[in-house]
């Protein structure tokens, strides 16, 4: 029988497993959305549309996986994050409710004013919701104030503060080059030449983002390098991760587009590493008073029950949802061409 605080730890765990699998997927759409208005040609923005078109809606399917799972195995903490980031949570939802509908009426009319309406529209709902998912991710590192009851007091100007904004820029920067990389395995002649040339400033300011933000993390928040003092272990995966990122415009100068993108998605997954390191056990920081008013994975779990329930639900489910996003890459791999069933 699995113990209790095990079955709270491997949950939680599933859970990460699902928001990584979301951003390493949906970066790159959003990645290509912000990218697509540097295309002046109609013809190049629609190739950069259909990157992504079979995959883009699959692509959001982990996010709501990933609330649902938190719902179920953390209650407490879904209500507080509704209740926290409402605000930026309905423009996360705007921004994602106008991408969709950008990317499936823009080519509908010929007329360009159409066309570069929801190409606006398109690129913009992408920026919005790139930053606020970098923003929210900010704040959790920071914290909120709350209560005794684990409920939010305080309002979203108290949000508002240069670490969590500079958190939305990186974010920002991580899916610019995740997109620019991905469309370089998609696209081919001009177009992907034009990207070739423009993937390395992309890159660049990702790094200089990286940089800022760890130095910034290291200064004002001690609390996420505890974890590393008392596990050396640990800086291994900021170390690899280092490597990793200089890899990526080493594999893009090779020509090996695939290798590079690669690095970018581990790249992803070894930043959640770092975050969870860091937080860990805390999922929301009170940032009034940490140690008394955090909401942990052992604090607001459901019972032992319902995560036993939910552990056998997650064993079967995952892996239909992996083994399906597998299914779905590998039937539109390969370089992308408009036909009259594209977008």
């Amino acid at each position: 029988m699995i113990i209790e605080a095990e079955l709270e730890f491997i949950w939680f765990f599933a859970f990460v497993i699902l928001l990584t699998g979301y951003v390493i997927l949906d970066g790159f759409d959003l990645g290509v959305g912000m990218l697509h208005l540097f295309s002046k040609k109609d013809e190049e923005r629609r190739i950069l549309l259909n990157t992504i078109g079979p995959v883009w809606d699959g692509n959001e399917v982990w996010l709501v996986t990933a609330g649902g799972a938190l719902f179920a195995g953390f209650p407490p903490v879904y209500a507080t994050v509704c209740s926290a980031f409402y605000i930026p949570i309905m423009l996360l939802l705007t921004g994602i409710i106008f991408r969709a509908v950008a990317i499936e009426v823009r080519s509908k009319q010929p007329m360009a004013w159409w066309r570069w309406v929801w190409d606006i529209m398109f690129s913009f709902a992408s920026f919005v919701i790139a930053f606020g998912l970098g923003f929210a991710v900010g704040n959790m590192i920071r914290g909120i104030p709350l209560d005794e009851n684990g409920d939010f007091i305080g309002d979203f100007a108290s949000m508002v503060d240069f670490y969590s904004l500079l958190c939305g820029v990186m974010a920002v920067a991580l899916f610019l080059m995740h997109g620019a990389i991905y469309t370089l395995m998609k696209t081919e002649g001009q177009l992907h030449d034009k990207i070739r040339r423009n993937v390395n400033p992309a890159i660049i300011l990702f790094i200089i983002c990286y940089a800022a933000v760890t130095m910034t993390t290291l200064v004002y928040m001690p609390h996420m390098t505890e974890a590393f003092k008392e596990r050396p272990i640990f800086f291994l995966v900021g170390l690899l991760d280092i490597l990793v990122i200089a890899n990526i415009p080493r594999e893009i100068s090779l020509g090996r587009d695939g290798w590079a993108f690669i690095s970018s998605c581990v790249n992803i997954i070894l930043l959640m590493m770092l975050y969870g390191i860091g937080t860990y056990p805390e999922v929301i920081r009170a940032i009034n008073d940490p140690a008394n008013l955090s909401l942990t994975i052992y604090n607001s779990a459901s019972s032992t029950k319902t995560l036993e329930i939910l552990l056998l639900i997650a064993v079967i489910g995952i892996p239909m949802v992996v083994s399906y996003t597998f299914a779905v890459y590998w039937i539109f791999h390969g370089k992308v061409k408009l036909d009259s069933h594209s977008y």
